[in-house]
């Protein structure tokens, strides 16, 4: 009996359920399908970045399941042909969340049951289910701190080993890579990033097991640190499904485990990866969350509309080099240091009053991690709209910011080249600096460097002043 597995967000052979289940049944025909937006109802697209990532993902898993089939269409017609095609007697996929994602397989697995085939999914996202993570009284949680301490309770399964010798059905009538037009051509941006990354399951495994080898120690209270090394540089691989988060958990327990002295370090990380999930069951009990408002109040707040403005903030060249370092290492790595993803973000938002919204489309597009749940949540979180939400009056100054998270200047010696000869005293605010240390340094402030965009003291009051809206709103609302 063959069982068709339908590879979604789950790039990997370990810990798959679907394919694990599928491979002890029989014969599999594994299969992957490029949708596009209108076919599968899907608002906020894949970026060009996470494009990218997802061929040469795609090319890892091919390699690793040779059978697999890469299709391009309508997955909801697709899947229930394809059954039929080959006389399938099951389908078998792991769960998605997004909301366009549970219609589709909804519809789906109508289908397939209405032909007599057996259609399931499976866990292999997530920890924990939505529905299996609940308050007392039976909803979702909206604060972070009590979910992070409900999940520690629970017992995280082990994960699920490879599948050996599996038996791939033949089926000849699959895409190639290549015509699944993924990569970007005339220009390749992306030139030079299989250097930084490697895409795929082995790469993920490897990233994981460098991260506990060398950036665990410390990570606590180096994590915020962009010049260092202590983040776990996951989150694609996460997001893509090429390690799952069992898999990051049981392994940073056992780390753990066998270093005492790395607990505290350890359970960050955990926290971290229970954040992540926090945010993908915000999105599934809360499906307006890409769009709108989490807190109504803020439909109030007079945000403002300039291209202008935010193609400076795209470009990092808004005069604060902190903002504009963080900005440019997204654009030449499809990556951002998740500190300074904060501190771009709050100047957005903030010191721009620009909408969240043209911030998280920027980053859905420019980022190889683009996430929607992780991507909304956290974007709301910065401006204040979200669940659990910074205060709105927590206004990043991005000078203090780099003074104290970058304190050499490295991070932004390596992206804003134009500063490096700079002196460290001058480097976070150098419209601050006298004009024989900049000369000295070939800085030339409006030519070669931008003056500041806006004054950061009068733009934090700007924000504030925008907020008592929200705050009147809110009162009203009351």
């Amino acid at each position: 009996m063959t069982t068709l597995v339908w590879f979604r967000q789950d790039l990997r052979t370990g810990d798959n359920p679907a394919f694990h289940q599928a491979a002890m049944q029989g014969p599999v025909l594994p299969v992957f399908i490029l949708e596009d937006p209108s076919q599968s109802g899907e608002t906020h697209p894949l970026g060009r970045a996470s494009r990218w990532w997802l061929h040469h993902s795609l090319a890892a898993l091919k390699a690793a399941v040779p059978g697999l089939v890469l299709l391009r269409g309508s997955a909801r017609h697709l899947i229930p042909h394809l059954a039929a095609k080959i006389g399938a007697k099951a389908v078998f996929w792991n769960r998605c969340y997004e909301p366009h994602a549970i219609e589709r397989d909804s519809d789906i697995k109508s289908a397939l049951t209405s032909s007599g085939v057996n259609a399931r999914s499976f866990k292999a996202s997530l920890l924990h289910e939505p529905w299996e993570l609940q308050t007392g009284s039976g909803g979702p949680y909206k604060v972070y701190s009590p979910f992070w301490k409900a999940a520690r309770q629970r017992e995280v399964a082990a994960p699920l080993p490879a599948p050996g010798n599996v038996e791939i059905q033949a089926y000849d009538h699959g895409k190639v890579l290549d015509d699944l037009g993924l990569l970007p051509k005339r220009p390749n941006w992306a030139g030079g990033w299989e250097r930084i990354w490697q895409p795929g399951e082995e790469g993920a495994r490897k990233r994981l097991h460098t991260f506990l080898d060398e950036g665990l120690d410390g990570y606590s209270s180096l994590r915020d640190r962009p010049d260092l090394a202590n983040v776990s540089r996951l989150s694609p691989h996460l997001h893509f499904g090429e390690i799952s988060p069992r898999q990051v958990w049981h392994e940073v327990c056992e780390r753990m485990a066998a270093e005492v002295r790395l607990a505290d370090d350890g359970t960050k990380l955990l926290a971290e990866i229970a954040w992540r999930e926090f945010s993908q069951h915000l999105l599934y009990d809360f499906p307006k969350l890409p769009e709108d408002n989490w807190r109504p109040a803020f439909d109030a707040y007079p945000w403002r509309e300039s291209t202008e403005d935010l193609a400076r903030w795209q470009q990092g060249q808004t005069g604060y080099p902190m903002v504009d370092a963080g900005m440019r290492e997204l654009w030449q790595t499809g990556y951002m240091h998740n500190r300074v993803r904060m501190i771009t973000a709050s100047f957005l938002v903030k010191h721009l009053r620009l909408h969240w919204r043209h911030g998280e489309a920027w980053f859905r597009d420019t980022l190889v991690d683009a996430d929607l749940a992780n991507n909304s949540a956290n974007w709301q979180w910065v401006a204040g709209s979200g669940a659990d939400a910074a205060p709105y009056f927590r206004i990043f100054s991005p000078i203090t910011q780099g003074r104290k998270f970058d304190p050499e200047g490295h991070y932004i010696r390596r992206w804003v080249p134009e500063l490096r000869d700079l002196g460290t005293a001058h480097l976070f605010a150098p419209f601050e600096a006298p004009q024989d240390a900049l000369q000295q340094a070939g800085v030339e402030l409006d030519r070669n460097y931008p003056l500041p965009m806006v004054d950061h003291a009068k733009a934090r009051q700007a924000a504030l002043d925008g907020y008592e809206a929200v705050k009147r709103a809110g009162q009203n609302a009351a």
